[in-house]
């Protein structure tokens, strides 16, 4: 039995990401290093998505990041499938 791949989430904004980080769910700020900890992802992943080095997570990282910053899901990721060798976004952000 073959494992699926996991679903992937895309960043919608490194700068979103960066806002969000100096005004979390709580109102105090954290920093990449704690965001990275309190995830349990690689700090280098926190400052990738920040510059937008990196633009995709799986689903399991995509929910932790948003947990540690106390904001739902779909406030920094959209969906993303596979097409060819790239990721897109399965939906468009929606104007705010």
């Amino acid at each position: 039995m073959s494992e699926s791949a996991p679903t992937m989430y895309a960043v919608a904004s490194g700068d979103r990401l960066k806002t969000l980080m100096e005004r979390t769910g709580t109102g105090e700020a954290i920093t990449s290093r704690e965001l990275a900890t309190a995830a349990g992802v690689a700090h280098g992943t926190i400052g990738a998505l920040m510059s937008g080095a990196q633009l995709t997570v799986p689903e399991d990282k995509a929910r932790a990041i948003t947990a540690a910053l106390g904001v739902e899901l779909k406030v920094l990721f959209i969906r993303a499938e596979r097409v060819g060798r790239t990721f897109v976004p399965v939906e468009r952000e929606a104007a705010v």
